[in-house]
């Protein structure tokens, strides 16, 4: 058994997926979107023009942070995604999991986790974090092997940092944990030899690295200016970044989860609040639940990063990423900032997509295609929805025909998806399939469309049910997604403005999910 692994837990085992391999690697990072084929089949009556429907396929688009694949076409959903991941994970060189892995106690598996973290193998892996112990195992002086805590616990600071600090506790003969700090480090030094090829690895690597950043403060009074990072080859950029911020050294700074695209190293950082550092002295080790965090609250860096920031926050672009052992920077200017902050609100999205930020406004209806200009709505929504780390939007379209009560009230759920071709973008874009139209079109049918936005828990946030139909379900699909930009990009302005508002637009909010998902929004728009 490994360490901390108990009888009982050693007896229950399970087989990983590839997908659930893919999770445990990039968890949230991973991207699975899934799209409907509609597979073409020869006509089996001749000399009679009766169209044949094929099988209903589905194709999965993997989207990681460094690159995409997409898989065969299957008949379930399920299979799509499993060989997207076995694609990905083939283009990533990681072996299936050929044995039966343990499924421990929780606690047993994250103290595994951090005890992994501290061994030889993972100081020289491509794992993101490993670059955070290669910096401090070159640092000199006192500081030399020293982890912040921070670093491991990026996605909930405030509750993650105390499991992680408990879990180190318990492996006491590797890991040490320094009382009173937040900071964690092996407890034996590593060989020697590991620790000379990384002084190798460091003689072609620049002597400073330059970065432009941004310093957030937590008043609203104080304006957002820019400042510069200068790291150099032998340091660690949380040593700078802790200089900035006026804090003693890294353990006090807190790293944020990434902000933007997937493939984006931008992050906040911001300094532990003193209530969190008094707090250690009395019972840390033994926080099961997340604490709570008490100081100068920073609305501006909340607003970007989804969770709670004290204190002044410095937005920067640096850091390590999967498969290189350099430091990755790139330079963020005000204009970046701006940019990001739009890019939070419906027509600010839409801006941007038009490339005209200070002409361009969202229109309130849509007409054609040929006269739309910028991202369609459907594209907008779905946008909105990652930059507020919602699940993508559930489209369900309905169909009315006239001339057959057959087919009148079906229903077809959609999925919102990437298309690999320029064709499948196209019909992507439309928000539906052309052979849909011109089925209904011909029989004098029309299509309504049903919005719904959930939360990540798959909390149901907003629903819109649109009374008005047209003629192609690709416009259905937009105006409905129009509706919903719409009613938010105006309540985000006037947030005391009457409910009625949304029952004219057939749209339903649940007061209790919006508010949890939107209320920096409602401070900050």
């Amino acid at each position: 058994m490994e360490i901390g692994e108990t009888p009982a837990a050693a007896l229950k085992k399970t087989t990983l997926t590839p997908k659930a391999i893919i999770y445990q690697k990039f968890g949230s990072k991973a991207c699975y979107t899934v799209e409907e084929v509609q597979e073409d089949t020869q006509n089996i009556c001749p000399g009679l023009a009766i169209q044949q429907k094929g099988p209903c396929l589905f194709r999965c688009r993997l989207q990681l942070p460094e690159f995409s694949v997409v898989s065969e076409t299957f008949k379930k959903k399920k299979d799509a995604e499993q060989s997207a991941s076995q694609m990905a994970l083939e283009k990533l060189s990681i072996p299936p999991a050929t044995d039966n892995p343990i499924v421990q106690d929780p606690w047993d598996d994250l103290v595994g986790r951090v005890s992994h973290l501290f061994s030889s193998e993972f100081l020289s892996s491509p794992h993101p974090l490993s670059g955070h112990f290669r910096a401090a195992v070159r640092r000199e002086g006192d500081y030399n092997g020293l982890i912040p805590v921070s670093v491991i616990a990026e996605s909930n600071p405030s509750l993650a940092i105390s499991l992680v600090m408990k879990a180190a506790a318990r492996l006491s003969g590797s890991v040490a944990i320094l009382e009173g700090q937040l900071w964690v480090r092996r407890h034996d030094p590593y060989p020697p030899e590991i620790v000379q090829s990384l002084g190798d690895q460091q003689s072609s690597v620049p002597e400073s690295i330059w970065t432009e950043a941004i310093c957030i403060p937590c008043s609203l009074e104080k304006t957002v200016e820019p400042l510069t990072l200068n790291v150099f080859s032998n340091g660690y950029y949380l040593d700078v970044i802790a200089q900035k911020l006026g804090v003693a050294d890294a353990s006090r700074v807190l790293v944020s989860r990434t902000i933007g695209k997937a493939s984006s190293e931008t992050r906040l950082y911001s300094s532990v609040p003193e209530s969190y550092l008094l707090d250690m002295s009395s019972d840390l080790l033994n926080v099961n639940e997340a604490v709570h965090f008490e100081g100068s609250f920073n609305a501006r860096a909340s607003y970007f990063s989804g969770q709670d920031v004290y204190g002044d926050a410095i937005m920067a672009s640096i850091g390590y990423k999967w498969n290189s052992t350099d430091l990755f920077h790139e330079d963020l200017s005000l204009k970046s900032y701006y940019r990001m902050l739009i890019s939070k609100i419906p027509v600010g999205i839409y801006k941007l997509s038009r490339e005209a930020i200070l002409t361009a406004e969202l229109p309130v209806v849509f007409t054609t295609r040929t006269n739309w200009r910028g991202s369609f709505p459907r594209d907008l929504l779905c946008t909105f929805c990652r930059q507020h780390r919602l699940s993508e939007p559930v489209f369900s379209t309905v169909s009315t025909l006239k001339a057959s009560s057959e087919l009148s009230g079906s229903r077809k759920k959609l999925k919102v998806t990437e298309s690999t071709t320029e064709e499948e973008a196209e019909c992507a874009n439309r928000g539906g399939t052309a052979a849909s139209d011109r089925e209904l079109a011909g029989s004098g049918g029309t299509f309504r469309c049903e919005v719904k936005i959930f939360s990540k828990c798959q909390d149901l946030i907003i629903e819109c049910s649109p009374k008005d139909s047209h003629k192609k379900q690709s416009d259905a699909i937009q105006n409905a997604s129009l509706k919903v930009l719409s009613w938010l990009n105006t309540y985000f302005k006037e947030p005391d403005m009457p409910t009625s508002s949304a029952d004219v637009l057939g749209i339903r909010f649940h007061h209790q999910n919006f508010f949890k998902e939107f209320a920096l929004c409602l401070v900050y728009s």
